[in-house]
């Protein structure tokens, strides 16, 4: 369990890539959002077994470990996709062929909102401002909560690493610039989620990540 202030958190090891699938929620109204569900199954069972009803499903990029499963989820529960930026739209359309290399089911989405940098979005009453940081992927966005200083950054910064760029379209130094101009300006006292592995702080990958803290080439 984790937690963003007022709201309650889970995390969700889904596909066989181990991407931490992010259920949020209110425990007061069980009303909250899934991000990244990578799966389908895993997560509406776990929504059932939480009591929680999901209101939304949040993209924060296209690859299949995080997409793959939002179509069902979002005609399952009657729910709108939301995000990532249309940059990855090359990514949803073809999640079916990507899903199915590696043996799991995944089915091309088309957001019913695309996200860009300055928008906003809504999680059980708390508010989100996206971040449009490319770099893993052209439309990858970010999902930062001011209030509770926690940031939903799916596969940008690790914990001591950051996000592959040798994909189609990756760009290491945009991720890079990205990773310094926008997500380290927004405090070292903000605690991440990230899609693989522990989360973290973000003033101790500034000061340490061998990749774009105050340590690293370039």
């Amino acid at each position: 369990m984790t937690s963003s202030e007022a709201l309650r958190g889970a995390i969700l090891p889904v596909t066989p890539f181990g991407q931490n699938c992010l259920i949020l929620w209110d425990e007061a109204t069980k009303r909250g959002a899934v991000v990244d569900p990578g799966e389908a199954g895993p997560v509406l069972a776990a929504l059932k077994e939480l009591g929680v009803t999901a209101e939304k499903v949040l993209l924060t990029h296209g690859h299949l470990d995080h997409a793959a499963g939002a179509a069902e989820v979002g005609e399952t529960l009657g729910i709108p996709v939301e995000g990532p930026h249309e940059a990855d739209r090359f990514l949803l359309d073809g999640l079916a062929q990507s899903a199915a290399q590696y043996g799991f089911p995944g089915r091309p989405v088309v957001p019913d909102r695309w996200l860009a940098e300055g928008d906003t979005v809504e999680v059980a009453g708390r508010r989100f401002e996206v971040l449009h940081c490319p770099g893993h992927t052209p439309g990858h966005v970010v999902f930062f909560d001011p209030a509770a200083r926690f940031a939903v950054v799916g596969d940008v910064i690790f914990r001591g690493s950051v996000g592959r760029t040798d994909f189609p379209y990756g760009d290491g130094p945009g991720l890079v610039r990205a990773i310094r101009e926008k997500l380290f300006p927004l405090g070292d006292d903000v605690s991440f989620h990230c899609g693989h592995g522990p989360g973290g702080m973000l003033g101790e990958e500034r000061r340490s990540n061998p990749y774009a803290g105050e340590r690293a080439e370039g």
